[in-house]
């Protein structure tokens, strides 16, 4: 290439860093505090710990990567790269991305942030693409620019366990998830551009994943022009046999095999708790 472009991302990108050293990406672990301490997804934190101490009543908040840390992390990177993309989860889900523009500065062009709005399987996605991107010879201010104009062609459906975890994060009231848990309604979430907002309920599991399926080969049909044009995901929150079942439907309904499962990232688990399910999908990219 005629630049040398590390591209960054973070875990909530679902890329920890065993697959993000088999890649070529260079991913940076999110922040939690659990019961006052600071722990990091993937380094000190892992997804099956997560859930343990979720499900025993912890108290459970996400964070931001250190301002201090991400800067020696890009300086490390500018020592042997010309350029770096950093591609955060969406500002519209944290404001991590927001700080990172601002540390940015600090660089003289050097780093690149990309608010991508995107976030899991989606923001994997961006983060491939703009490793193909800087192999293929673009600057990093073509990539970033390129991730922010596609950063709408993408849809996520997420249907929620419980509402318990929804009230604790103040997405839904506590009368409303009162209400819920007693006519034992399942929510329907998306995650459209950069919000998490509710988008259903159904009455079933089975009639929940009918509303999301429906909704995605919608959303596949009329914004993407069929699913030759796009890859489709399943995500989970600790429920990998269901999403794996649910992986097998995707094929059948969509009629193609290019079906990507994983867990759903720590900072949507806080807010959604264990036991959701999701599909969704991302524009191929030229």
């Amino acid at each position: 290439m005629s630049e040398r472009i590390a591209i960054a991302t973070d875990t909530n990108s679902g890329i920890m860093a065993d697959e993000a050293a088999r890649l070529g990406v260079h991913v940076v672990p999110m922040p939690f505090v659990v019961d006052g301490e600071e722990c990091f997804e993937g380094v000190s934190l892992d997804a099956a710990r997560f859930y343990e101490l979720q499900e025993a009543g912890a108290n459970i908040v996400t964070s931001q990567p250190s301002i201090v840390d991400l800067g020696v992390r890009w300086r490390d990177l500018l020592e042997t790269h010309d350029a770096v993309v950093y591609i955060p989860m969406s500002s519209g889900l944290s404001g991590s991305c927001e700080t990172a523009r601002g540390l940015a500065e600090h660089f003289e062009g050097r780093v690149q942030v990309a608010d991508n709005q995107r976030i899991s399987v989606t923001q994997r996605e961006a983060a491939l693409d703009a490793l193909r991107w800087a192999r293929e010879g673009r600057s990093a201010e073509e990539i970033r620019a390129r991730l922010e104009e596609t950063r709408l062609d993408a849809s996520i459906y997420l249907m929620v366990d419980t509402m318990d975890h929804l009230r604790k994060s103040g997405r839904i009231t506590p009368a409303a998830a009162a209400v819920g848990s007693v006519l034992k309604i399942k929510p329907v979430l998306q995650i459209q551009g950069e919000k998490l907002d509710a988008f259903s309920v159904a009455k079933s599991v089975k009639a929940a994943k009918r509303t999301m399926i429906k909704a995605l080969a919608r959303d596949v049909d009329e914004r993407f022009g069929g699913v030759e044009n796009v890859h489709l995901y399943v995500a989970h929150t600790n429920r990998e046999a269901d999403a794996l079942a649910l992986a097998d439907e995707m094929r059948e309904a969509f009629g193609t095999d290019d079906v990507y499962v994983d867990r759903l990232p720590l900072s949507i688990a806080c807010h959604v708790g264990p036991g959701a399910l999701g599909i969704g999908c991302a524009k191929r990219q030229g």
